[in-house]
């Protein structure tokens, strides 16, 4: 074998011509969708311009080497930004810098106790709902941009929506969303229109940033002070940065690890404070720029998102404030038309789906869209599966009777799942009365799986010995055994 063919077989796969081809437009055109969105999440925080592109920086660039979703994008986000936007009005800067590292701290620990497989208990419906959700609100984002505006925008945007759909169809070597915004800057820039540009937001940094410490005392108050805004953004954070790696792993078809991924989150967390940035978590709408449309796959497109972020700002910075927001807009319109799962609201869909699971992810959509908040959607919907699970699986317990020829003994049978949800009804099915003196409950087709089940079954016993009949209890399971060995007796007895 030769050294060149040896060289290939130990080779990155981005480092093939056509792989580094798309991980390189992509970080592109990721960079240019960043620069408006991180401005806009620095005005949400009430900081300077510059503090919310070096927080994408420093993200995408940390995150490229630590986390554990490839090709995923995490930088200065709207999410973090409510989070920590009273904190910085209250106390100021220095205190959001200190809440942004401890918050990564939070992540480091959470990821270290294993919060990323909590995933695994996120319903399909949830996630359903958080997808149609992101795109809604990465839609609704868009609105304000065509409000108010002269009217060569609207031109501008169809003519980008245009480019978007066809050129794909010409050739998929360059990406559409780079060729849409470098053509309608072009046509700007040359016919002097007037319409709102990247400029307008804001002015962009002309230097890299200096990592330091936050000026802050570093005293008991402070740490009080910043923890609960600190935690909070630690939460929000995972949240949406492990619900945009699981997206990512259903679109590319590959696993991901979401404790490097929580721990990477942290890094990045307090890299970016150190650096005195607003922190940040995962991106859907440019990950899905990154993955869905650009076809990224590896770090190298993260990292390069990051990198040519502040090239663009520092030695381009006259050409990307040219840029007119209306070629950015038609892209993130394009995101939100990927990113929603048409199939989930298709009228046959709708039609075979449980009622149960609809509910679900309206439930999510609703909470989002209403809150401006993923996480709270999540977590709506994920109760809204589990109250909805345990009615469905309560109503499956269920209780018969026989009754010996001679009527010595009432033989109940009880089957299905007893937990809290279930194990109450049950009390009601046995008549405490009628019954002869021995009663064998047969739990052998029946699971005990907490404390409520144990109490009714101790409920059942006093019902009985209150007339003077005896009750034993068979057929239990080996875990079931031990719980109700374990607990049996030492419940309060409910009557």
């Amino acid at each position: 074998m030769s050294i060149p063919v040896r060289l290939r077989a130990f080779r990155p796969s981005w480092l093939s011509p056509k792989v580094l081809r798309t991980e390189v437009l992509a970080g592109l055109v990721v960079a240019l969708a960043l620069i408006p969105e991180a401005i806009s999440f620095s005005i949400i925080a009430g900081v300077d311009p510059a503090i919310g592109l070096f927080a994408s920086f420093t993200m995408a660039v940390t995150i490229a080497v630590v986390g554990g979703r490839p090709a995923m994008i995490s930088a200065a986000t709207g999410a973090v930004a409510l989070v920590i936007a009273p904190l910085n009005r209250q106390h100021g800067f220095g205190y959001l810098v200190a809440a942004v590292i401890l918050a990564g701290v939070f992540q480091i620990a959470l990821g270290a106790l294993g919060v990323g497989r909590l995933m695994r208990f996120i319903p399909r419906s949830v996630m359903v709902g958080f997808v149609n959700s992101l795109a809604v609100l990465v839609f609704l984002a868009q609105v304000p941009e065509l409000r108010s505006v002269p009217w060569a925008v609207y031109p501008l945007l169809a003519a980008g929506l245009a480019l978007l759909v066809l050129f794909p169809r010409i050739t998929t070597a360059v990406p559409a969303p780079l060729v849409s915004i470098a053509i309608l800057t072009v046509i700007t820039v040359a016919a002097g229109i007037a319409v709102p540009t990247v400029g307008d937001k804001g002015a962009l940094p002309s230097s890299l940033p200096v990592p330091g410490l936050p000026d802050v005392p570093f005293t008991l108050a402070t740490l009080t002070t910043v923890a609960p805004y600190a935690f909070a953004m630690a939460l929000v954070g995972l949240m949406e940065s492990l619900m945009t790696a699981k997206l990512v792993d259903e679109i590319t078809d590959t696993v991901s690890s979401k404790t490097r991924e929580s721990i990477g989150q942290g890094v990045a967390n307090i890299v970016t404070g150190f650096f005195g940035g607003m922190g940040g978590c995962a991106m859907i709408g440019q990950t899905m720029i990154n993955v869905k449309v650009s076809g990224a796959r590896t770090r190298l497109s993260t990292f390069l998102a990051g990198v040519f972020l502040m090239v663009l700002c520092i030695a381009f910075g006259p050409v990307v404030s040219d840029i007119p927001m209306a070629a950015l807009v038609a892209v993130m319109i394009m995101v939100c038309f990927a990113t929603f799962d048409w199939h989930s609201i298709a009228p046959g869909t709708l039609r075979r789906m449980p009622a149960g699971e609809i509910t679900v992810m309206v439930v999510t959509v609703v909470c989002v869209v209403a809150t401006h908040n993923l996480a709270v959607g999540v977590v709506a919907g994920s109760v809204t599966a589990m109250v909805i699970f345990a009615k469905r699986v309560a109503r499956l317990a269920d209780v018969t009777a026989v009754t010996d020829p001679d009527g010595g003994q009432v033989v109940y049978a009880v089957s299905g799942q007893l937990f809290f949800a279930s194990s109450n009804e049950i009390v009601g099915r046995f008549d405490y009365a009628g019954d002869p003196d021995k009663v064998v409950i047969d739990l052998s087709a029946a699971h005990i799986w907490d404390a409520s089940s144990v109490a009714a079954l101790d409920a059942i016993e006093h019902r009985y010995a209150q007339r003077g009949k005896t009750v034993e209890i068979t057929g239990l399971n080996g875990p079931s055994a031990r719980l109700h060995k374990t607990l049996s007796g030492e419940l309060a007895t409910a009557d």
